[in-house]
């Protein structure tokens, strides 16, 4: 099954874009330093709102800054505040799945209640709020982001094992007297695991265009931290003068939800058991 699913994505078109994607911006991130001569956060204010040109090719901010360097660098912390929030979120998710789906009763009403408080509040509204409580930056963001989205983690995974606990394996496990948590976390999520993964996947996109906007209201990553989203914002303000101060930072956020989306698309239909044939 294993090779079968890896024959698959080596022929999906979608996995094989979306990785390439992935791994340019990544790529990007890590060398960032040698990728460009400037310092994203030197100033030069003789050559400022620069149009592209050979020597700029993504032109120059209001305060002189090489633009296509304040874009690789941010690379770095919107990868970092996507993967980490959803990797946290995941975990959170996963284990108040596990223990509602496979428990039942009065523990899952109970997880069911605090999940259903979190998903009365709009996402974005919560998050705003609660960056307005703890304060902005990289951490207080991807705390945010955590909270409003966990819970998508615990109704899958609740699902799931509510579908994989009547498994006969699952019923021979118990028979043989295995503990609790050997039953949940070998056999039942082992199983589970495909939707964890195409969630997880599709997420980090969402979590990135989150940061963005946060940090695109002025409530998220603060300088002198480069985030795309603060130098979008901040290229509105010159949107006739200088339109690319707002084009570039905005296909870069395309570009890279887009390769995650694609990667989870892709991810998506070889794990489907509908599908894997």
């Amino acid at each position: 099954m294993k090779s079968k699913i890896l024959r698959k994505a080596l022929r999906n078109k979608s996995v094989l874009i979306g990785s390439a994607m992935i791994l340019i911006i990544v790529f990007a991130a890590v060398f960032a330093p040698v990728l460009t001569p400037y310092d994203p956060h030197v100033m030069d204010h003789d050559n400022p709102l620069l149009t592209p040109s050979l020597e700029h090719p993504f032109g120059t901010d209001q305060f002189g800054r090489d633009l296509l360097t304040r874009i690789i660098y941010g690379t770095r912390i919107s990868l970092l505040v996507g993967i980490v929030s959803v990797v946290v979120a995941m975990i959170i998710g996963v284990l108040t799945g596990l223990v509602s789906g496979y428990y039942g009763g009065w523990v899952d009403s109970l997880l069911g209640r605090v999940v259903d408080v979190f998903l009365s509040f709009p996402v974005l509204l919560l998050a705003i709020a609660l960056v307005a409580v703890i304060g902005g930056g990289t951490v207080s963001v991807i705390i945010a982001l955590c909270a409003v989205s966990w819970t998508k983690y615990t109704r899958v995974v609740r699902s799931s094992v509510l579908a994989i606990r009547e498994e006969e394996y699952v019923l021979a496990a118990r028979t043989i007297g295995a503990r609790n948590s050997r039953i949940m976390f070998k056999y039942i999520l082992s199983n589970a695991l495909a939707p964890i993964i195409v969630v997880a996947t599709l997420s980090i996109g969402t979590a990135i265009v989150s940061e963005a906007t946060l940090s695109f209201l002025g409530v998220g990553i603060m300088p002198p931290t480069v985030s795309w989203g603060y130098t979008l914002s901040f290229g509105l303000r010159y949107l006739r003068a200088a339109p690319h101060l707002s084009i570039f930072p905005g296909l870069a956020i395309m570009f890279t939800v887009l390769g995650f989306n694609l990667l989870g698309n892709g991810i998506r239909d070889i794990t489907d058991p509908r599908l894997v044939v």
